[in-house]
């Protein structure tokens, strides 16, 4: 201090003008690192940008950025921040093969265009709806403007609302119909609005809103019993109608798809359904539906693929859960399994039987490694030694910590190290109930992130985990008379859902037909034998 006092004596001037000097040096300085940071954190944020996909998916090409809108399949119209699902499911996933066809990306611009219009609070949907709630006939003939409507309501579990929700959304895409929501159950805790600038969600004095609950087929306006009763022509068409599309449905109620059907139902400006099957298959019997399908997905087993991809986006809750539990379990290992368990029993024995088959599964088709019986035994020593992960989701615990236990206490054949992981385990299932929702949502899409798939047969759960993911998957054959299914598993030839209760004819035949010999690429289901119905590529490939 005393050095400054002196230098102020001897020369005034000069003192106060090397310390406005040294004062601009500082600020200078100091201005300088501020605009480095911004640098950093702005250099930071494209790096993430850039690389993230590659960093996830465990490649090292940084240079190709990730395609966030999937070849054009989503639009650029949401914000990002209000629902990170839509834009950042590409990073955690490999490059697919199955793109969308350029005429499926014009009919979603199209029908984004006709929810824009007549959504809920638009002047077409205000008109739509004054015609619901009479019991005139004649009601449907009047001024209902340009709009016709599908409304999906939630039934079941959350694995057949997934695959019905899909199924009605494609049957609205044939016949250009707006659909709408059933929002009386959690589905806005689960997933983000799917279509820019308006809402699926049916508004809440909807004037039917009290009654849809109550619909089944004794309902006088469902399309099975009015069609059983001859109480529908051309020249009466209700307001309404309630499709009754589930495990139960008569022949009348499972034909509402077919070309003459359509003719009248066409006129209908308000459907209304119930389903808990994925009944995309029996469209294709429609020849005209089957036209337009074969345009919009020349590959015929990415049906549902496209389709999840494009309407259901995790709320940002959710998605937490996704990524925090994929970069804990999945995200180090050299390749991932997923394992997915439906008990569909609780007798004596039943647990240990569907172990011993995922067991035999998983080691005959060599998706996980035997075990040695001593250290020593240890084959491959020379090579290194993987990580796999593997990701269990089931109501019950015990397979997972089954697994757990069988390789910790064991060596594997080859060396490579298994670490078994299960997100929860609340053995009863809980419909309806938020928490427990979004939490088997989560498991979906992480068994979907993951390399090869093992499911259990006639689930829903695992049906929409691996189409969603593009994996074909090893089916685990139900258990029957108490013994473990030998073989234990198949490999599905296809990735579509199966459609378990499918007409038993189909439009232009006669009763009693089989449904799977009309047309050639709708065949049963791998893990049924010879029941259900599904889409397959190759007509040739005989199951």
């Amino acid at each position: 201090m005393s050095v400054y006092i002196i230098n102020y004596f001897k020369s005034p001037i000069k003192f106060l003008w090397d310390l406005s000097m040294k004062r601009k040096l500082l600020l200078t300085v100091g201005t300088c690192l501020v605009l480095w940071s911004v640098m950093l954190v702005s250099f930071s944020n494209v790096f993430k940008h850039h690389i993230l996909g590659a960093i996830v998916n465990g490649s090292n090409d940084s240079d190709k950025p990730r395609d966030k809108l999937l070849e054009g399949l989503l639009t650029a119209d949401f914000d990002e921040d209000s629902c990170l699902s839509r834009y950042q499911s590409s990073l955690y996933r490999k490059s697919s093969a199955y793109k969308p066809s350029e005429y499926l990306v014009s009919k979603l611009r199209s029908y984004e265009k006709l929810h824009q219009r007549c959504g809920p609070d638009t002047e077409a949907y205000k008109q739509a709806t004054k015609n619901l709630g009479h019991d005139d006939e004649n009601h449907a003939n009047k001024s209902v403007g340009e709009c016709k409507y599908i409304v999906w309501v939630a039934v079941y579990g959350l694995g057949n609302r997934i695959l019905t929700l899909a199924s009605v959304f494609l049957y609205a895409l044939l016949t250009e119909r707006v659909v709408l929501v059933d929002q009386s159950k959690d589905i806005s805790d689960l997933f983000c609005e799917p279509f820019p600038g308006t809402s699926w969600l049916l508004p809440s004095d909807f004037p039917l809103m009290k009654q849809i609950d109550g619909y089944d087929k004794g309902y006088s306006r469902c399309y099975g019993t009015m069609l059983k009763n001859q109480t529908i022509n051309s020249t009466s068409i209700p307001p309404h109608l309630y499709l009754h599309i589930l495990h139960d449905s008569r022949d009348e109620d499972k034909m509402f798809f077919c070309q003459k059907d359509q003719t009248m139902i066409n006129k209908v400006p308000w459907l209304i359904v119930k389903a808990n099957v994925y009944f995309v298959p029996s469209l294709w019997f429609n020849p005209t539906f089957q036209t337009e399908l074969m345009k919009l997905f020349p590959q015929k087993e990415t049906v549902f693929y496209h389709l999840a991809h494009y309407l259901f986006h995790p709320t940002n809750q959710v998605w937490g859960m996704v990524t925090r539990s994929y970069d804990a379990y999945l995200s180090r290992a050299d390749e991932t399994l997923g394992i997915q368990v439906r008990v569909f029993s609780r007798r004596a024995g039943y647990l240990q039987h569907v172990m011993n088959q995922i067991v035999a599964c998983t080691q005959r088709e060599k998706l996980l490694p035997g075990l040695a019986t001593h250290e020593s035994q240890v084959t491959n020593t020379s090579r290194s030694k993987k990580l796999k992960a593997v990701l269990v989701t089931s109501l019950y615990p015990e397979y997972s910590n089954n697994l757990k236990n069988m390789y910790w206490e064991r060596p594997t054949s080859t060396g490579d190290i298994i670490e078994v992981y299960q997100t929860s385990g609340e053995r009863f299932q809980q419909t309806d109930k938020k928490l427990h929702d979004q939490k088997a949502l989560a498991e979906i899409y992480l068994l979907s992130l993951t390399d090869n798939i093992v499911t259990s047969a006639r689930s829903t759960f695992g049906y929409v985990a691996h189409s969603l993911g593009g994996l074909k998957p090893w089916l685990l054959y139900q258990p029957t008379r108490g013994k473990t299914p030998d073989p234990p598993c198949v490999r599905a030839v296809s990735m579509e859902p199966c459609f378990l209760t499918p007409p038993t004819h189909g439009c232009g035949a006669k009763k009693r037909v089989n449904s799977a010999k009309v047309v050639p690429f709708v065949r049963h289901c791998e893990d049924l034998r010879h029941d259900g119905l599904k889409l397959f590529d190759d007509p040739k490939n005989e199951l």
